[in-house]
């Protein structure tokens, strides 16, 4: 018969790079930013395994794979390998990772346990028991096979020779080829033999053998005489033989005695050539496979997710009572369920987690969602459900319409839920669960900003305190102390002295003018803004005097608390876009002005850094979910009248990315449209470059009914009877609230669906009137909601008209350059949005003007803080009030979160309690733990 053909493993596996190039080329393309990654850790330095690394190496570059190596030194400990492996596991560059065998190092390391520690997703040797099990059972598109195996498989493929139903014998029982080499084979519908150094009667199965396959080590032992006319020989030894022909005095070669082979087998694999240069290969094509998956189970827009049914009660119970009624899942399963990946999350018990900033890093080449902002008509005191809505439309889009959504929601301040409101988790059927860990402690954000905040306080008293008791040179020793014999300035100092025009960084070299610059910040305790805060609501802290103790030697004065939602911190927090972004707001927080009328900031104070430490864990979102299962970011929750009352830009971005091109995130704007959405739009879309898709207007007939000219509406007392009964005048009069609110949200240039939030005590036709007096009001649409008593179920309808919004275009734009005059800013917002004739200064907003315009703040969005309970600056105004002037008594600066609040009448920053709180009812159940009370 005629000689063998050769199965050239150079040939084939340059054919395989080539097409594997292709595929990482195109996966480029359609991921830009994406690169499959490649880590090969090595222990020591041996030479063999140096060369085999090279050789990865380059045909990773070839490919366009980015090839990490890592090394470590041959003292490296059996701890310290799997610390690096724990690492490289961890992080979402690298889909493939190998362990170079053997390690070489002097200490002793257990190579079962360092193969086993590589994540079985990215090992692409296929070494770990995982993926060895997987395989014996055939598991074949579940797991990575061993290189060399894999590679022999290609090649037997090259033959055209169809493998099923042939006798397959193996030579070898290693786990890196015998082994897995027979279950292959095997797998693939052959019947096979494994023989080894036992087995008494080897030539005589080598001969029934159609395919052999070779990895015993032992050079030329299999002879040639031994094989079945026409078999397929696949040789994957590697020996030395001595050859005094060669320079180097001895030559390669395989199991099998080739010479003779090749006359007896149809196809055979040469030494070297054959098998090597294929495992090679294979490696890079278990590496891009890796990758493949890596971007089916991540990308954004395939989010394979599980709802949670509801089991609908009438009459609807307590809101406690539905929140435990229904198990959470997880939270690290909605991780996973929304593209998040393991080592992007930080889990705080079962069901809340924070998320990493490096999903947004990760996910920054995707396009954003559909971006969705809800607010509301100027409502009663009893709030009109904006948080329900909010729920209802996500549980609707996802659960219902199977939509990728996120809601992201604004965290409450504890003040209220233990004072005269309760929670905010939204209610009835549409919640964020668990609603007692939403409305207490979360993941401690405010907390952290509590915390931060007080430091800052107490760094402002203590500065005062220590520049009025030191001259000049006791300060700047204290500031710049000499330790161990060497003085020099900390990183913030040199700030301040770059700031003051002092480019100096030897503190020796300073005159004695420069360090008077340096050390006094002569803050002018009249001036002073930062307030120390609390998340408690504490009526008696509104006026306090603060150092009374002897030992601040008569150094006193009237400060203040407020509650800690109200800090600038918060605002901070809501508006950064990055852990660097936070770090620099909250440098530039003013906290008070010099004697001189300069603004002295928490970076002048030297406090930054500290401030970001503490803040490091609060700029994460957290993540929830809803009672069926739509995930939830709650971030941040700044007021809504002295801050711009929204959750955070960090939340928002993240979510956009994950829920894809097709997806929505829903947020909500606190209070009505005239104050929560205006600043929205004017301040948070102007930092974070978002441009939203669509505005859902909450109205209901109790609050339109007040608008059109109905009894006062009290907490805590029962509704009058024009509130329970049908009055089509009062409501039609009402709907002049509506209609302004719904011109303030179309004057953005974004489309308007009005989402009629339904009582039981509404009757058909007052509901039918409120959304056709809404379409006739410039409306896209208007929808009869019922999601507080059927969940998602009850918001379909208001999903659809959102989707078909979402599809119009939007032409979205501000109501103001920031460059115009501070008052000009104002008095656009007072008329166009508020309905204003025109504004009045006091002498001390004027004064400020004057002051933050000198200070170089003039060009800061502006964020008015007025009454939430009418359009203009008097609560008892209903409907849509026109020609007032709007006094404006004081102007004040947050610099850091970056905008000038004007202050419309009096502004409470730290509520009080009622005479009955909420915590009467709360308590906790010693034997389950669980809490009562909260509604």
């Amino acid at each position: 018969m005629a000689p063998a053909e050769i199965l050239s493993g150079k040939a084939v596996s340059a054919q395989v790079r080539e097409r594997l190039k292709k595929q990482v080329a195109e996966m480029k393309e359609k991921f830009p930013g994406f690169t499959p990654g490649l880590a090969i850790l090595q222990v020591g330095n041996r030479d063999d395994s140096n060369l085999y690394i090279n050789m990865k190496l380059k045909a990773a570059a070839e490919i366009g794979i980015s090839a990490n190596h890592i090394k470590l030194p041959n003292t490296a400990t059996e701890a310290e390998v799997l610390k690096c492996i724990a690492s490289l596991n961890g992080d979402p560059a690298i889909h493939g990772f190998i362990v170079q065998l053997p390690l070489d190092s002097d200490k002793p390391i257990n190579t079962e346990k360092i193969t086993n520690a590589v994540s079985p997703e990215k090992d692409v040797d296929g070494l770990s028991s995982i993926n060895a099990g997987k395989l014996s059972r055939g598991d074949l598109g579940d797991c990575f096979i061993p290189c060399t195996p894999k590679g022999c498989m290609e090649l037997i493929s090259q033959t055209g020779i169809q493998v099923a139903g042939k006798r397959a014998v193996v030579i070898g029982r290693s786990k890196i080829v015998g082994a897995p080499m027979h279950d292959l084979l095997l797998w693939n519908h052959a019947t096979v033999t494994t023989c080894h150094s036992k087995t008494s009667t080897l030539a005589e199965e080598v001969g029934k053998a159609d395919i052999l396959v070779v990895a015993a080590g032992k050079a030329e032992m299999v002879k040639g005489e031994w094989i079945k006319p026409g078999a397929i020989v696949i040789d994957c030894g590697i020996n030395h033989v001595p050859d005094s022909t060669k320079a180097s005095g001895k030559r390669v070669v395989g199991d099998v005695a080739y010479a003779t082979a090749k006359e007896k087998a149809s196809y055979i694999t040469p030494v070297p050539g054959g098998v090597g240069p294929m495992t090679v290969a294979m490696l890079m094509q278990s590496t891009v496979e890796s990758a493949q998956r890596f971007l089916e189970k991540f990308q954004p827009g395939k989010w394979n997710i599980q709802y949670n049914q509801l089991t609908l009660k009438m009459p609807v119970p307590s809101d406690i009572e539905i929140s435990r009624s229904c198990i959470p899942k997880p939270i690290d399963q909605v991780a996973k369920e929304v593209g998040l990946l393991p080592d992007e999350m930080e889990l705080y018990g079962q069901t809340k987690a924070k998320v990493q900033l490096s999903a947004l890093k990760r996910l920054k080449n995707q396009p954003d969602g559909k971006y969705v902002v809800v607010t509301g008509i100027t409502p009663t005191p009893l709030g009109e459900g904006k948080s329900t809505t909010t729920i209802g439309l996500v549980q609707a889009l996802g659960a219902h319409l199977h939509q990728n959504v996120f809601a992201c929601v604004r965290q409450p301040s504890q003040g209220p839920t233990f004072g005269i409101k309760g929670g905010a988790a939204g209610g009835g059927y549409s919640q964020v669960i668990p609603m007692e860990e939403f409305n207490l402690h979360l993941t401690g954000d405010i907390h952290a900003i509590t915390a931060a905040n007080n430091l800052v306080a107490a760094a402002v008293d203590a500065r005062m305190f220590h520049e009025l008791t030191q001259n000049d040179q006791a300060l700047y020793n204290r500031l710049v102390p000499s330790v161990n014999g060497v003085r020099k300035f900390s990183e913030i100092q040199i700030r301040r002295l770059q700031k003051l025009g002092i480019n100096k960084t030897d503190p020796t070299a300073l005159t004695k003018e420069e360090v008077n610059l340096f050390v006094r910040l002569d803050i002018d305790p009249a001036t002073i803004t930062w307030q120390r805060v609390l998340d408690t609501n504490d009526r008696f802290l509104r006026k306090i005097t603060i150092g009374q103790s002897p030992t601040e030697k008569g150094f006193s004065r009237t400060a203040q608390f407020d509650i800690t939602v109200s800090s600038e911190i918060m605002a901070v927090l809501a508006l950064s876009d990055s852990l660097d972004d936070m770090k620099r707001r909250l440098g530039r927080m003013v906290v008070a002005s010099s004697k001189r009328g300069e603004p002295v900031t928490t970076d002048d104070l030297g406090v930054t850094g500290a401030l970001a430490v503490l803040m490091k864990d609060a700029v994460k979102p957290n993540l929830m979910q809803t009672l069926e299962g739509t995930p939830v970011f709650v971030h941040a929750g700044p007021f809504a009248n002295i801050a711009h009352g929204n959750s955070s830009v960090l939340a928002d971005k993240i979510a956009l990315k994950l829920v894809g091109k097709e997806g929505f995130v829903v947020t909500e704007a606190g209070f009505g449209a005239d104050i929560g959405m205006e600043k929205f739009f004017n301040i948070k879309c102007r930092y974070s470059g978002l441009r939203p898709n669509v505005v859902v207007l909450v109205a209901t007939v109790r609050a339109l009914k007040m608008h059109g000219g109905g009894p006062a509406v009290t907490a805590g007392v029962p509704l009058p009877k024009e509130y329970t009964e049908e009055n089509l005048q009062l409501l039609a009069k009402g709907c002049s609230n509506l209609s302004k609110q719904i011109q303030n949200a179309r004057m953005f240039g974004v489309p308007v669906v009005v989402a009629v939030n339904a009582f039981k005590t509404d009757t058909k036709a007052e509901l039918a009137l409120v959304v056709q007096l809404a379409k006739e009001a410039g409306a896209f649409d208007a929808v009869e909601c019922t999601h507080w008593a059927e969940g998602g179920k009850g918001a379909v309808a208001l999903a659809q008209a959102v989707q078909r919004a979402s599809q119009t275009p939007s032409n979205f734009r501000f109501l103001y350059n920031v460059e115009l005059p501070v008052i000009d800013k104002i008095r656009l917002i007072a008329q166009q949005i508020y309905g204003a004739s025109d504004i009045e200064l006091l002498p001390e907003a004027q004064e400020k003007v004057t002051l933050y315009t000198k200070q170089g703040f003039g060009n800061l969005p502006i964020c008015m803080a007025k009454t939430h309970l009418s359009l203009s600056h008097d609560p008892e105004q209903k409907g849509a009030p026109t020609g007032f002037i709007l006094p404006i008594r004081d102007i004040r600066a947050s610099v850091g979160a970056g905008f000038l609040y004007p202050l419309v009448g009096t502004m409470s920053t730290m509520p009080g309690l009622p005479t009955r709180p909420c915590f009467y009812d709360i308590d906790l159940d010693p034997l389950s733990g669980e809490v009562n009370g909260l509604f």
